[in-house]
């Protein structure tokens, strides 16, 4: 019998990684692990992944983390519709990217 996985998160929510402790904003959903074959994967592959953007001292990366792993952050507001528009970007299909541009 297959399982039907439901992600916890949502595009443009805001998470916290409960073992890194950084912050981030969900850019990318995955219903089961979806990184590279050819490296070791996590031991748990069989629950949604995210596609984290992440501010840092001097940039913004990109993280891809287990559902597990993350927490919502309630200290942390949503982003206005401007820091939205000014941040990523919308395809024809309706998937949210990051700009490419440097993050400040």
């Amino acid at each position: 019998m297959t399982q039907s996985l439901t992600a916890k998160f949502g595009l443009g929510q805001i998470v916290r990684h409960r073992e890194e402790s950084f912050r981030g904003v969900v850019v990318d959903v995955d219903a089961v692990y979806a990184g590279p074959a050819g490296e070791p994967g996590p031991d748990q592959r069989d629950q949604p992944f995210y596609r984290i953007l992440a501010m840092g001292m001097e940039a913004g990366f990109l993280v891809y983390a287990a559902e597990n792993v993350l927490e919502h952050d309630p200290n942390v507001t949503p982003l206005s519709a401007a820091d939205q528009a000014h941040w990523f970007t919308m395809d024809d299909s309706g998937r949210i990217a990051p700009r490419a541009q440097p993050i400040h």
